[in-house]
């Protein structure tokens, strides 16, 4: 089953940015379970869209008002929600931030 991995923080956390993963990607790969992912730029370079009545609105910067921001994202491709939670759990961000865990929603065959 997949699983989005969002590794969130709060704006303290960007002394983390370049830190790396310690080991957490080479340990992921070798087990076969991930499937992508990417670091995030900061959420002052993003911009929101939204179309409403056929109007395209667009907004610079995330549409909620929080000071946590999603700072990356890993997709896992794993057994179940038990083994999604203790690969989350050895990432190096836990330690600092917050990783919400979100299974994707298949296609139906």
């Amino acid at each position: 089953m997949k699983y989005l991995l969002m590794i969130c923080g709060d704006p303290s956390g960007t002394e983390y940015a370049n830190d790396g993963c310690g080991g957490w990607s080479e340990e992921m790969e070798a087990r076969g379970v991930v499937a992508g992912g990417a670091g995030l730029r900061p959420p002052h370079e993003a911009t929101t869209v939204r179309v409403r009545d056929d109007e395209l609105l667009l907004t610079d910067g995330p549409f909620a008002e929080t000071k946590e921001q999603i700072g990356g994202f890993v997709l896992i491709d794993c057994a179940d929600l038990d083994e999604a939670i203790e690969i989350a759990s050895k990432h190096p961000a836990a330690g600092y931030g917050t990783i919400e865990i979100r299974p994707v929603l298949e296609p139906p065959v």
